[in-house]
């Protein structure tokens, strides 16, 4: 995991995981163990959000942008299930998807569809493109719709109860300027 990142609500830097060596190993090990039990919501439930503005003085919501701060040890079981599901999926995404795929990234999309024009304009041919606005896009992903996809492409129970858990039971509490909301449940 990268270093310098912002700690989470239990306030664990990756610096001092690496810091404590094999018996920091042993404990988030031993955390890992825990979490993976059913007992994720007992150690891990909440995460911050920071309300950041865009730009000085904006005062509507749109311009602002909320940062979600999750504890570097949830981050290390979600890459530990990412990595377990990542064969079981591979066969579901198509050749064209760019963005989120190990060796695809935008900028990948951005050269071909570049290319694409460059080498129509030569030949005096139009392009015709579509963008799509996905704007807050990810605040209207169907969690539900995404664990049955999940199931249907033979997840392991126990990685399915922790992303479940994850996006579906947590709580937040936002931090402006060093004071800090109660948690409350994301709907």
């Amino acid at each position: 995991m990268k270093h310098g990142k912002a700690t989470g609500p239990d306030n664990i830097s990756v610096e001092l995981i690496e810091a404590l060596e094999d018996f920091g190993i042993g404990k988030v090990t031993h955390l890992l163990k825990f979490m993976t039990q059913g007992r994720f919501q007992q150690i891990y439930p909440s995460l911050y959000s920071l309300h950041c503005q865009r730009s000085l003085g904006a005062t509507e919501c749109e311009v602002h942008r909320t940062i979600s701060l999750m504890s570097h040890i949830t981050k290390i079981l979600l890459n530990i299930i990412m990595l377990r599901i990542r064969n079981k999926i591979k066969p579901e995404i198509t050749e064209e998807q760019c963005g989120f795929v190990e060796d695809k990234g935008t900028s990948n999309a951005i050269y071909i569809l570049r290319t694409l024009i460059e080498r129509a304009l030569e030949v005096q041919k139009d392009v015709y493109l579509c963008f799509i606005n996905y704007t807050k896009a990810f605040d209207r992903v169907r969690h539900d719709e995404i664990i049955t996809q999940l199931k249907q492409l033979n997840i392991d129970g126990k990685d399915l109860r922790i992303i479940k858990t994850m996006y579906c039971e947590q709580t937040a509490a936002m931090r402006i300027e060093n004071k800090t909301s109660t948690f409350q449940d994301i709907k």
